[in-house]
């Protein structure tokens, strides 16, 4: 039998992730670990980069009306996901990673787009002096009750991001949960990673999208 899932990822992606999940017969819910925001901002002149850096769909859905000052230039998307929420946008990809950002901006450089505009959340990797990042949205954590992440003993936690997998952390030190009663699907190695060590077990998705997370979360109903 399967271990129940949380997905802590944000909405709208957390109601996709549980749609996704529930076609291939497995039981989750949501805890959302933080609820995203715009953030006022001003685009630069596109005429200074040569693309956009894009490694979340967020980005694209809190952009708003100055996201048309950039149409032309070509997209540098982190992922699959990304990439398709570009091109659903009218947007123009060029390059689509299959790791990480760093992938991709190494990628993108390989094709001669040196000089990328990252629209980016306020908290956010740094991409290297190459990048200029501009802050279009936040993500604020959600007030959770003390004892919340007992509740995932015996269950196993859906991860998009290290700033999710370090929440996740921090909660289970407030709560006094178990790690080695959680078990632990992450996005991406890195995000596994930022989690820390003691868990039941902390698995990674060959590649950083959703589809690829939640056949990781059914092969668990196989092993």
């Amino acid at each position: 039998m399967t271990r129940p899932l949380v997905v802590v990822r944000p909405e709208p992606g957390a109601t996709r992730t549980l749609t996704a999940l529930a076609a291939v017969g497995l039981d989750a819910r949501a805890c959302p670990f933080f609820a995203v925001a715009p953030v006022a901002w001003a685009p630069p002149p596109p005429g200074d980069f040569d693309a956009l850096l894009l490694t979340s769909a967020q980005a694209l859905r809190q952009a708003g009306p100055a996201l048309a000052t950039l149409a032309a230039l070509p997209v540098v998307a982190v992922g699959p996901a990304t990439a398709a929420a570009a091109r659903d946008a009218g947007l123009c990809v060029a390059v689509t990673g299959a790791a990480d950002a760093a992938a991709a901006i190494a990628a993108a450089r390989a094709r001669g787009l040196a000089r990328l505009l990252h629209l980016a959340g306020r908290d956010r990797i740094d991409g290297g002096e190459a990048v200029v990042a501009i802050t279009i949205y936040a993500a604020e954590p959600v007030p959770l009750p003390p004892g919340t992440v007992r509740g995932f003993a015996e269950m196993d936690v859906l991860l998009h991001s290290a700033r999710a997998a370090r929440r996740l952390a921090a909660l289970v030190d407030r709560d006094g949960a178990d790690r080695g009663r959680i078990g632990l699907l992450a996005l991406s190695p890195a995000i596994r990673d930022a989690a820390g060590p003691g868990w039941r077990y902390a698995l990674a998705a060959p590649r950083p999208d959703d589809a690829a997370l939640v056949a990781l979360a059914l092969q668990r109903l196989h092993d």
